[in-house]
This record gives structure tokens, C-alpha cells and sequence, in this order.
């Protein structure tokens, strides 16, 4: 197993664990299959484990980094790549669809993400799902079992739901520990997130089906009928073929999209 020796004072507030096996780098680079004409973007760089391999190969890298610490060292050690454009910004906030060159030049979002800012990126990611064409991250494997779960099974959640929505979710592979600087404590995985041309179930309004999602887990142990109170009657769940003695989570996107639409056409009679 490689090892890289790091220098970087490593940060609990930026979640920062850096990988460090080059076999697991060599794994994530086979499976994003970077192309010399594509367009990535790496969010969270750290210390360029990754990011070399991807800027020897394509022709724009946009680099996402919120480190100060970590801006100049980046610069300094891979400044010369033609494809290198570091963001010295917060990932959480910025504007990805600023990065397209045109409106035919669509995005390759790949990187290992903090895991305290993991949910709110990803849900922040898919406002610009029409310019990105697929994702790949690192992330906790808890999260990535989330955002991959069945109905019916303990992990499947509002992550879940509104991901499988917009995009076709693929986990790829686990990474223990020990391939870290520091090892966390828990495993990693790889995901594969490809956002939907045209959605399977596409929802009236987004945002409707974003907010009953959430009111509809909001008590994962209550039925639907004492969750979406207020929001639906029992008339209008049964209207969807769903029982409201059910539980959130054992609908389907589809289900989910037909409440949904139900309760957008309530508000707009």
C-alpha cells in the first residue's frame, strides 16, 4: 500500500480527512473515467491526492476550495497545469452553473466530502442538476446506504427520496479507515450520482414535493395520516392509492410525487 507523507495540520471543523492509498486514487480515477474534453470540477482538493491524476488528463479542472491554508500549497504544486482554475470559496454557496463555458458545456462533479457538509451539498448540488452530468463522491458509507436505499428498509429517508428523484444513485465501492490521514472513524464509499435528463416521476413543483417529503419523515414512526395532517386528508392519500395508515418510508419516489401532485393541485384550486 502507497502511503503519501502530509504536512498539512489537518482541520475537525473542515472535516478533513485525506486520502492517502494510491490504489484507492487509481479505483476512484478508473471509475470516473475522466476524458480529455470534459469539464470537472473537484470540490474539497485537500492535499491534491486526486486532483493531480485528473488535471494529467482533462483540459478544465475548476477547483473548489474553502481551506486558506491549503490555497497556496495547491497553487504552488500544481499551478502549472493548464486545466488547473482554483475557487478559493465555500462549496455550500457557490454557484456552479457559473462554471459553464456556454450552455452546451455541462459539469463532472467528482470529490471526497466533508462529512458534516455531505447532505446540505448534495441537496445544494442539485439546484443545477441540468448542467452537471454525473457526480462521483466520497462520502460516509452510512450516507451513501441512505441515499441508495429501498422503500421498506431502516435507511431509507428523505435522503434518499429526494436524490432518487432527481438523479440514478450507483454505490460504487467501500474505502476503510486505514486509506486516511486521519482515518475517521467509520468507513467511506463512493457513489455515483447521474442527474435525469427527463425525471421518471417528474413532480408538478419541486418544491411541493421537497416539503412534503420532509413533513412526510418528519416523525418517521407516525403514519402518514398524523404526519401529513393538515396537508392532506385521508380522501387524498387513498386518491394516490396509498393506505394513510402507511409509513413514509415504505412509498416509492413515485408515490411520493403522486401525494405530492395531489397537494399542488389542492393549493391551487
Amino acid at each position: 500500500m502507497a502511503q503519501r507523507q502530509k504536512s498539512h495540520q489537518h482541520k475537525k471543523r473542515f472535516g478533513q480527512n485525506f486520502l492517502n492509498n494510491d490504489r484507492v486514487i487509481q479505483q476512484i480515477v478508473m471509475a470516473i473515467q475522466p476524458q480529455p474534453d470534459q469539464h470537472l470540477v473537484e470540490i474539497g482538493p485537500g492535499e491534491a491526492a486526486l486532483t493531480r491524476p485528473l488535471l494529467e488528463v482533462v483540459e478544465t479542472l475548476d477547483i473548489i476550495e474553502i481551506d486558506n491554508d491549503l490555497i497556496g500549497p495547491l497553487t504552488q504544486k500544481l499551478g502549472h497545469y493548464p486545466a488547473f482554475n482554483l475557487h478559493h470559496t465555500d462549496a455550500l454557496s457557490f454557484d456552479y452553473q457559473q462554471l459553464q463555458k456556454d450552455e452546451n458545456d455541462r459539469l463532472r462533479v467528482v470529490g471526497n466530502l466533508p462529512y458534516n457538509i455531505s447532505s446540505p451539498l448534495l441537496f445544494h448540488l442539485m439546484q443545477y442538476g441540468d448542467a452537471i452530468i454525473d457526480m462521483h463522491f466520497m462520502l460516509q458509507k452510512e450516507v451513501v446506504e441512505r441515499i441508495t436505499a429501498e422503500p421498506g428498509s431502516k435507511t431509507y429517508g428523505r435522503l434518499s427520496v429526494m436524490l432518487q428523484y432527481a438523479c440514478a444513485t450507483e454505490y460504487l465501492f467501500t474505502v476503510g479507515p486505514e486509506n486516511f490521514t486521519p482515518p475517521p472513524k467509520v468507513d467511506s464509499a463512493i457513489i455515483r450520482l447521474t442527474p435525469y435528463p427527463t425525471k421518471p416521476h417528474s413532480a408538478q413543483s419541486d418544491s411541493d414535493l421537497a416539503n412534503l417529503v420532509r413533513q412526510s419523515f418528519s416523525q418517521k414512526r407516525k403514519t402518514l395520516r398524523n404526519n401529513l395532517k393538515g396537508w392532506l386528508t385521508d380522501e387524498d392519500i387513498e386518491a394516490c392509492d396509498i393506505r394513510p395508515s402507511d409509513r413514509a418510508e415504505t412509498l416509492s419516489v413515485a408515490d411520493f410525487v403522486a401525494l405530492s401532485d395531489r397537494y399542488s393541485a389542492k393549493g391551487a384550486s
